[in-house]
Formats: structure tokens, sequence, C-alpha cells
């Protein structure tokens, strides 16, 4: 039906006969002239309908926006003066001899201009017309463009591609499963993977080597703008291979995919513990692209009186840190207001601040409502290790640690881009040494930091005897601040993996029930082997530019984990839960409206 994408056409073509289909983006009736900008995956291009031939300019008088149509005509330059620059077409046009309405459309329910402003629900409820938007094909296009380059990286590196399956079995550790009620096994359930990690290391055992594959994972999870219930991986597990060389080869797969499609030469990816990370920006996947760093000042405040710092200082488990803005004097108290509000929201109580008006002023040339429970020589001390200079302002944290890290670090991120302080435009690095286990003081006992199948960089024994203080081989790959992989080695000897089960809690029993064919996989000659998994959704969401992955997934989930286009999760009759020997619960009144609990 047609010879070119619109996107294609250029001066190359000028007077060929070309066939082109898709659908009108936009028609313009000038003076007895049609313009018809005719709209396909690959772009746009003008065409023109003029009175000579009667019978299509008829045809082109009942066309109105979103018809899909088939035009054909010759490719001819504009007239001068008519070009436009901000298209790739835009120097041609083509003059319309024959045109074919397919299919009329109805006014579509919202404009399809790039820059049209849509809520998102309505963009969700008719996504198959969102996805018609030059911005959202582009984004699409490009999806599929690194998903190809990526496969083809592996592909050449010896990795061969290996589905595993969908259907599997619920596991401990992680977030909430998706469970799937068996009918042919009744009372028992499938759980839906979060990820292929059991599969894939044994696939190891099984002796293929170097596995990948584009998976789909599911998690059942509160949701962010960077969440969804259903995501796609890419998934990679290597056997004899050290964590320097899947490091290496992971890196070099991401530079590869950034120069190839956005002509980006990343810096080097520098490597930080997991200890100086959350230490000096508070969290364990740092933005490195702003230069401010927390500050501990905890042995400075031991001994004031002041109680709000006082407190924390004498507390192993508490944290005290200044954050030093350079040229920060500046904001106004409505901004420290409003930074004061966007810390409480990680739980902080305050925001202790102090402007330097004039450094070489003494006390009189600060102003802070705190300085009058502060002795002088504190406050000198505070400044001469912040290096403070005149114009700078200092954000103050006290709190348990957890709740510092997380308040301090978020306030670094948000003030470094409201400043505009951020230094370069991409800035990797590698995180390692992560701990191996931390505590959860709630449930009085250890959790995996990554996951249980994590290979310690110690032997069991010491692992047993001090699991607080035991470091993983595990590493994960930051960008801008965003984790865009992790991954670690993975335990390949029954001892270890007991001994890691041992410390989580998990009975033998539990072990055996749950991961017995794990266990079995490592018993039989399991080779050292380590991997790492990328979000390809989140990759694509920064390489493209945009704030959610909903806008890099063709139909993805809501917040609150529902399809808006298909009304999904629906009811299900009474004949399908016989079937897999369900009964539904009645709701207590004061929940009605709510989705019925199984």
């Amino acid at each position: 039906m047609r010879t070119h994408y619109c996107g294609e056409l250029n001066e190359s073509h000028i007077d060929q006969t070309v066939s082109l289909c898709g659908w009108v983006h936009r028609r313009r009736d000038h003076g007895g002239v049609i313009f018809l900008d005719l709209r396909d995956r690959d772009g746009i291009t003008q065409v023109v309908f003029d009175p000579d031939t009667v019978e299509t300019f008829a045809t082109a008088e009942q066309i109105r926006n979103e018809f899909v149509v088939r035009v054909q005509g010759r490719v001819r330059m504009r007239p001068e003066g008519t070009a436009n620059a901000e298209m790739s077409t835009g120097k041609i046009e083509v003059l319309g001899k024959e045109l074919e309405i397919l299919n009329a459309a109805d006014t579509p329910p919202f404009q399809l201009d790039e820059h049209m402003a849509v809520h998102e629900d309505i963009r969700l409820r008719n996504r198959f017309i969102d996805l018609r938007r030059p911005e959202m094909l582009g984004r699409m296009k490009m999806r599929s463009q690194i998903t190809s380059s990526i496969r083809r990286y592996l592909d050449e590196n010896g990795f061969l591609d290996i589905e595993t399956p969908i259907l599997t079995r619920a596991t401990p550790e992680g977030a909430r499963d998706y469970l799937v009620p068996s009918r042919t096994h009744p009372g028992k359930f499938f759980a839906l993977p979060q990820s292929p990690q059991l599969f894939k290391q044994l696939l190891m055992v099984s002796g293929l080597d170097r596995y990948f594959q584009v998976a789909k994972c599911f998690r059942d999870e509160d949701l962010r703008a960077d969440r969804q219930p259903e995501f796609t991986q890419i998934d990679i597990e290597t056997s004899f291979l050290d964590e320097n060389e899947i490091m290496a080869i992971s890196e070099t797969m991401i530079r590869e995919v950034f120069s190839k499609h956005l002509g980006v030469d990343l810096p080097a990816f520098p490597r930080m513990t997991y200890e100086e990370a959350v230490s000096k920006y508070g969290i364990d996947r740092p933005d490195l692209r702003i230069p401010m760093q927390l500050v501990d000042i905890a042995d400075l405040m031991k001994s004031v009186e002041f109680k709000v710092f006082n407190a924390p200082a004498n507390d192993p488990d508490s944290r005290v840190v200044v954050l030093k803005v350079d040229g920060g004097a500046v904001l106004s108290r409505k901004q420290i207001d409003a930074y004061t509000d966007f810390v409480a929201i990680y739980g902080a109580r305050g925001l202790a601040w102090i402007k330097v008006n004039d450094i070489d002023g003494g006390i009189e040339g600060l102003q802070s409502p705190i300085l009058k429970f502060m002795p002088e020589e504190v406050v000198d001390s505070v400044l001469e290790r912040t290096e403070a200079k005149t114009g700078d302002i200092l954000f103050f944290g006290a709190d348990k640690a957890s709740i510092v890290n997380e308040a301090i670090g978020a306030l670094r991120v948000k003030v470094g881009e409201d400043l505009e302080m951020l230094e370069c435009e991409w800035a990797p690095v590698w995180v390692v040494d992560f701990p191996m286990f931390e505590y959860d003081d709630k449930e009085g006992r250890y959790t995996s930091v990554h996951h249980p199948f994590t290979a310690p960089s110690c032997a069991p024994d010491e692992l047993v005897d001090n699991p607080g203080k035991a470091l993983s081989r595990a590493y994960d790959m930051v960008l801008n601040g965003t984790e865009l992989g992790g991954g670690s080695i993975r335990i390949n000897k029954t001892d270890m993996q007991q001994a890691v089960f041992k410390i989580l809690g998990i009975s033998p029993e539990e072990a055996d029930e749950k991961f017995g064919f794990l266990l079995n996989g490592l018993r039989y000659g399991c080779p050292p082997h380590g991997g790492i998994a990328f979000g390809l959704d989140r990759l694509v969401m920064m390489m493209t530019g945009t704030q959610s992955i909903r806008d890099v997934i063709a139909f993805p989930k809501t917040q609150s984990a529902a399809c808006l286009l298909t009304n999904a999760p629906g009811e299900v009759n009474n004949r399908q839960l016989r079937e897999l020997n369900i009964r539904l619960r009645e709701q207590p009144k004061a929940a009605e409206g709510q989705v019925k609990s199984v």
C-alpha cells in the first residue's frame, strides 16, 4: 500500500511518485488549497491538494484529524520561504494526486500535539491514542532500539538468550509475590517471578556458562514514579568471572548504548564503597553531579546543652551532620521553610540552619535561630570543619542515622537541583562493598540487603560469628542518583548457603521445602558465578529524559497498580472461582466499594 514512511522523504526523492499511509495529524484549508500533515511512526510529511484534481480534492475536503488515509503523489521542493526547519521533511512536500480514506475517526479525547498538557489518567485510559503522539512514538522506538543494541552486544559476547518460567513458586524475602491459584492442584499457588534469580543460577549449574534474558518481572509493592507491578529486566548471569570482570562487561555495554543512541561518551565509572556513599551523600545511590557532601559533627555536639544536637550526638545509632550550600545565604525564609517541610516527608522533625553573612564578623556575621543555644567555640569549629565562607548556608540534620541519611541526603539533591549546582550532565559510579545483612528491629532478625543468594566476602564461620559486620560481593551501577543495575557474585557452595539461611532465620526444613532444588544444584558441581540485572524501563526513562517509567512502557499500570485501559484487575465469575477452589470473603461494611479480598 505504501512505498515509503512519511519521515523518510527528503530532497533525494524529488520528482519521485510515492505512496504514503498514515493518520491525518492536521488539516488546513488555505484559499482553495488543502494541506494535510500526514503522520506515521517515522514522522510527518506535508501533502498538498489543489482543485485541479477534482475528485481527489473533494475527498480531501471530507478529511478530519486522525482519519487513516492513503496518499499517492509526487515529491517536490516546498516553495521558497515556506520550508520548516523543525521538521526532518520540512524542505519537501508531496503534491497529492490520489487520496483514499482507509478509515474515518471520531474526534479524539485530546489533541495529539506533543506540547499539549493532558492529565495522565486520560492518556492511560486512551493509551492507543496517546501512543500516536510523536513524543510517545519516539520513546517506544528508542526503547526498541536500545533493547536491540543490548541483545546484539550480549550475543556478540557469547551470552545465550534463554527464557525462564513465568509460573514458579513463592519464596520468602523481597517484595510480596503475585500469586496464581492452580486449578489442577487445589489449594496450591504459583507465583509470578520477582526475578529469574534461582533459574539463572541453575543455568550456571547446568554448564550454559553465559545467559541473558529480557525478562518480565512482577512485584506486588507500593509504587513510585520509577516502579511498576510488572517491569522488564535485562538479566545477565555468567560463570567463571569475578565481580571485576562482570562489572567491566556491563560498563562497556552501557557505554556503547549511550554512545550509539545519544552520542554521549560517559565519563569514568569510579568505585565507591557503600559506607562512603552513605557517609558523604546519605544514600547508596549518590548523584555525583552535585558537589555537596554531608559533614559529620557529632563529636562537636556531644557537650552542648542543646538537646536537639546533644541527644543524637551521644547516641551510637544516631547521626549529626551539616550540609553546606555554597551561596545558599540568598535563600529566603519562605524557601527555608519549604525545605523544612520537604525533609519532614522523610521523618525529620525540623531543619536547623545558619546563614554565613560575613565569615570575618564572628557570631555577629551569622544569622540563625539556633545560635543562642550553641557555644561560640562550637560554632567556630563547625564553620572551620565545613570550610564555610561568606554567602553560604549550613543545614543541620540530627536524629536517628536512617532519618538523617534519608532527609539530608534528599535535601542535598533538591537544593542542588533548585540552585542549578549540577557540574555535569552524566555522573556514573559503581557502589560496592554493601553489607550482607541489616537488622530489622521490628522483626528482631537480620534481613538480606540484596538477596539471600549473594556471596559474602568472608568464610562461613566468620559470617555466622559476626553477620552484622559482613560485607557482600555485591555491586550497583548508579547514574545521576538512579540505580541502573545491581548484581553480585552468588553463593556456589552448600555450606555457605546454609549459613546464610541460618542467619536469616530460615530453618533447614523451610530451606529444603522452598529452595531444595537450588541446594541440590549446589551439591553437584556448581561453578563460581555471578551476574547483574538492569532495569530496562528505568534505563530508557533516563535516556529519553522523561520523569516516569510509565512514559516508556506501552501499556503501564497506575500508581495503584490498575490498568485504566482494560479496567484491570476485574472481577471473575463464580464458575471460575469454583474451578480454582476459591471463595471470596465478605468485606466489612466500612470497606464497601473496595476490592474484595480472597
